[in-house]
């Protein structure tokens, strides 16, 4: 064993969620170390579906045109679509095409300027790391984190280093555990899980072949196809000579999938029986919906698939685990920094376990709903299954209710999701002055607010040490009159807002601080400074 080491923030895991964890951390000033027991990132394609929020926060730190410019995401940037034939050579059955569908095409400028990416795994993982060591995060591949234990004030880490043949050591303040849905930390704490469980088993099969002199168009996102004699639905990966096909199968059949049956699978799924193929890679995974029941275990913190797993459908699930990362880092960074207490850090199962749970929710509803579209019986447009909300409103538009959101009696949860980002405390912020949010709290306000509330400002800065910005705009969206003001936490969530100045902003605002950063009273209604009768939430 070497000399013991430390860190303020240990990661477990160095898949998408792992990394954006790093990366998050760091553009917070942090310098966390990431270990992932493989010796490199993923060479397979993956999860691709990059949605506009977590585009949203790629670009806070510098990522987005990078990520734009990968050879995948030029490649599938005009691909939209989820079709069904019998062949990819074959008859075209129909489409997808239901009302909560958000297509890669679909247009969310109304709340956002950022737009949906594909962009393959095996691309985006390295842009990550490469940004995370940039920004300071040690990011250690082939090393695995054999044992942890937990004091009162400090997680103790044993890793091997599977390149120099060594264990060591290292002292955390906190871990987040990103190490996937089979990685190990959930069940080191014994953490259980709740859900329908599995719905089904598939095998990845990626594979390369010239298709190029097949009629139609193929610029989709996914096409299933009914000719093969098993479920199974055909991806490109770069439109040219790179394809994944995902074929469904019954556990205990693994070993059916040699080379010689992966070539037949495909040949049927694309209609031509003599087409020359070269299989790449072969994967299995399992298509099911849980939520672990409990996110902290202490110093140590579960994100992504370690701590929810959710069907393909909707392509939600590393999105959400991306923004469980975004949620933690900016907690994490102000409690290591002394201005917010583990009060703050209690908010982030609060937040991010229900958003899961919904989220889930709506891909079990989603991929229970598929087979009726590939059913040979297809004949048109279906109705809606019962409980699936739009894919927008997935996205963008649920809510957070915890200790950081101050609501007033007006704003109380009316359920999981809201039909307008209008302001109300726990939603994201509406898209105006989107570029305004990342590393710091923000206070909208209108023309005749902006004196009180930049000495408000001034006074809780010398209070908490926060950096604190006003913005003087727009303030329609956000529901509050030009005096009044809207708290925006650096993840772009409002944490309170008030429709007129108070008599003294800065006793106000420094009272929501303490609530939002150090649990404190509960009940501070008589911030309550109300809008006439109609005027919150006039959409």
């Amino acid at each position: 064993m070497t000399n013991e080491e430390s860190t303020a923030v240990l990661v477990v895991g160095g898949g998408l969620v792992g990394l954006s964890a790093a990366v998050f951390l760091s553009w917070h000033g942090l310098r966390p170390v990431l270990v992932e027991r493989r010796h490199a990132c993923t060479t397979h394609p993956r999860s691709r579906g990059v949605n506009p929020r977590t585009m949203e926060l790629f670009r806070e730190v510098g990522l987005d045109e990078q990520i734009r410019a990968t050879r995948s995401a030029r490649a599938l940037a005009g691909n939209s679509g989820v079709i069904v034939a019998e062949s990819l050579a074959g008859r075209r059955i129909g489409a997808l095409d239901q009302p909560y569908f958000g297509d890669a095409t679909a247009d969310y400028s109304g709340v956002s300027r950022a737009r949906w990416c594909i962009c393959d795994q095996d691309e985006l993982e390295p842009l990550l790391r490469q940004r995370a060591e940039a920004l300071g995060a040690d990011v250690r591949f082939g090393h695995e984190l054999v044992d942890l234990h937990q004091t009162h004030d400090e997680v103790r880490a044993t890793v091997q280093d599977h390149v120099a043949d060594r264990r060591y050591e290292i002292g955390a303040a906190y871990v987040v555990c990103a190490d996937g849905a089979d990685g190990g930390m959930r069940h080191r704490f014994g953490l259980s899980q709740t859900g329908v469980g599995a719905l089904a088993h598939f095998m990845n099969v990626e594979f390369e072949a010239e298709l190029s002199g097949l009629p139609g168009d193929r610029r989709f996102i996914m096409c299933y196809v009914t000719g093969a004699g098993v479920r199974c639905a055909l991806m490109p990966v770069d439109n040219d000579r790179r394809w994944m096909l995902h074929v469904q199968y019954q556990p205990g059949e693994e070993d059916a999938f040699t080379p010689e049956r992966c070539e037949e699978l495909v040949r049927a799924a694309v209609g031509v029986p003599d087409l020359p193929v070269t299989i790449r890679n072969v994967l299995p995974w399992e298509s099911a919906g849980r939520t672990a029941t409990t996110w902290r275990r202490g110093r140590a913190f579960l994100a992504g698939d370690a701590a929810h797993v959710m069907p393909p459908t909707g392509a939600f699930g590393s999105n959400t685990g991306v923004q469980d990362a975004h949620n933690l880092a900016w907690k994490l960074a102000l409690v290591l920094r002394g201005q917010a207490t583990e009060a703050l850090l209690d908010t982030y199962e609060q937040e991010r376990r229900s958003v899961a749970e919904q989220t889930v929710e709506q891909a079990v509803l989603r991929a229970q709903d598929r087979p009726r579209l590939v059913s040979r019986r297809w004949s048109g447009a279906m109705p809606k299954a019962p409980g699936i909300v739009s894919d927008g409103m997935v996205i963008f538009q649920y809510r957070y209710a915890s200790d950081a959101v101050v609501l007033t009696e007006h704003e109380q949860p009316a359920g999981p999701w809201i039909r307008y980002l209008d302001g109300t405390p726990g939603t994201r912020a509406p898209v105006p002055a989107r570029d305004l949010f990342g590393r710091d709290f923000v206070l909208v306000t209108g023309r005749h607010g902006a004196d009180g509330w930049t000495r408000a400002a001034g006074k809780a800065h010398q209070h908490t040490g926060l950096r604190l910005a006003v913005h003087v705009g727009d303030i329609d969206a956000y529901g509050i009159s030009p005096e009044g003001m809207a708290l925006i936490r650096p993840d772009g969530f409002i944490a309170w807002r008030v429709w007129r100045q108070p008599r003294d902003p800065a006793n106000a605002l420094l009272a929501v601080f303490s609530r939002v950063l150090y649990g404190g009273p509960g009940d501070i209604h008589w911030l309550d400074v109300t809008a006439p009768a109609g005027h919150l939430s006039t959409r």
